[in-house]
């Protein structure tokens, strides 16, 4: 493992800690599961960083780990659901009370997952089309009609 990118990567993580737990957090709506899975993330980058072939990369390749991560989460907690009963969440979004965050999670996950970047933690396209490992035009697309159904949503 090549040295230079493991403290990279470790410097990145501490950098980034709260945008890491803040993306997470807009996935599970829950305190201590964001920060278990920024948590994780972080113990897959620092074993899996060996993998990233340039450097310049290892920013998006970060977020794709908690993306990635964020979603193993929920649908092992999906399976769990089915025969558990959920706990109340501890601690709650002081906006908790907006419909928009509802409607943002009822997007379909590659769309959400595009907004989130976009207007919630301040990614330009072209770092978000290299953390889905999209087509610049396919993100585009992808948040133009995310906006246009929200916003079809709010008004409706």
């Amino acid at each position: 493992m090549n040295p230079n990118i493991q403290a990279a990567a470790e410097k990145l993580l501490l950098e980034n800690y709260e945008s890491y737990y803040r993306l997470a957090y807009s996935y599970v709506r829950n305190e201590s599961d964001a920060l278990d899975i920024v948590q994780e993330s972080a113990c897959r980058a620092i074993t899996e960083c060996g993998s990233v072939k340039k450097p310049e990369y290892l920013s998006t390749w970060l977020y794709r780990i908690v993306i990635n991560t964020s979603v193993d989460f929920i649908r092992k907690y999906r399976r769990e659901e089915t025969t558990d009963s959920l706990p109340d969440p501890v601690w709650e979004d002081r906006y908790s009370d907006m419909d928009l965050m509802s409607l943002v999670m009822a997007l379909d996950e590659k769309s959400r997952t595009v907004l989130i970047l976009r207007y919630f933690e301040d990614r330009k396209l072209e770092e978000i089309a290299r953390i889905c490992g999209e087509n610049l035009n396919t993100v585009k697309a992808r948040l133009y009609r995310a906006l246009k159904k929200l916003r079809l949503d709010l008004e409706g």
